[in-house]
């Protein structure tokens, strides 16, 4: 009887941990619905932003921008690490934070780090890695006045010389069945980044002096670059964020849904073990009633 009492107690602690497995599948899966509806309603604002600056690069010829200055004597760089706050979530910081080590063991000069989440702060301290800004506030909805500090203050740190460049290390968002852990490069930005808008569209001619718009540009192409060269970063920033907040999502609802599977096989395993025990006394206690009807025959 108490194999059979152990037997029922872990069964019944096994379904209360599917119950509460599901219902974190069930709750990422309406965070992932809203967070990749943002970070799809996002893209073709950011899109079209890229496109624009590209055609005002080309109307501008030769262009020399603050943010497309490299910075040989800086002493360090910088690097945005996008983690989650929460954990069972599969291999989601694992993969993120083994991107990021693995460009900070590639850089030729010191690198400060700048962690987002939880979960990365715990690793890096775990392998005594040091983090020179922490941001813990952030959940599956990041918000641009959030992240437009971040984005402003390494600008800032950069136009005056004191970081080479600026990398940002997360989870890129493809589809619902790919994601790919990344460190992308904001700052400086190439010349070859600009060229969003090469290929030939209706409504533009080119002349001898090679690509000329059929519209009037006022203020000036490098005026309106001062501006949107910015924004530009910002919201690349923002657009990684958003990305990382649909994969966490992904790849809770991944994990919850295999440990729900796991917990279902262990129910129907421990059943049958539960039904085996129970058989097995209810045929000693047969056996013990026909051995003593036959020792009173």
């Amino acid at each position: 009887m108490a194999n059979r009492r152990a037997i029922v107690k872990r069964r019944k602690a096994v379904r209360n941990i599917k119950k509460i497995t599901r219902t974190m599948q069930l709750i990422a899966t309406a965070r992932f619905q809203a967070a990749m509806n943002r970070a799809v309603a996002s893209r073709p604002y950011t899109d079209k932003l890229a496109e624009l600056v590209g055609d005002l690069a080309k109307a501008a010829g030769e262009i020399r921008h603050p943010l497309m200055e490299t910075h040989e004597d800086a002493p360090r760089e910088a690097l945005v690490v996008l983690t989650s706050n929460r954990g069972f979530a599969g291999g989601y910081n694992a993969n993120v934070v083994r991107a990021a080590i693995e460009r900070l063991d590639a850089a030729s000069r010191p690198v400060e780090v700048t962690m987002v989440g939880k979960k990365g702060i715990s690793a890096f301290r775990f392998r005594g890695r040091e983090i020179a800004e922490r941001h813990t506030s952030f959940d599956f909805r990041p918000a641009y006045e959030d992240v437009e500090p971040i984005a402003r203050g390494l600008v800032e740190r950069f136009v005056a010389g004191e970081i080479a460049a600026v990398h940002v290390a997360y989870m890129r968002f493809l589809s619902a069945g790919k994601q790919v852990p990344e460190v992308v490069r904001l700052l400086p930005i190439a010349r070859e980044e600009l060229a969003a808008g090469e290929d030939e569209d209706e409504g533009e001619e080119r002349t001898e002096k090679g690509y000329r718009p059929l519209y009037e540009i006022r203020p000036s192409a490098e005026e309106l670059l001062d501006r949107l060269l910015p924004a530009t970063l910002r919201m690349r920033l923002y657009q990684a964020f958003l990305d990382a907040a649909v994969s966490e999502q992904i790849f809770r609802m991944a994990a919850m849904k295999a440990a729900t599977d796991a917990a279902e096989e262990m129910i129907g395993d421990l059943t049958r073990q539960y039904n085996r025990a129970r058989q097995t006394q209810i045929t000693l206690e047969l056996l013990d009633i026909v051995g003593g009807a036959n020792a009173l025959a």
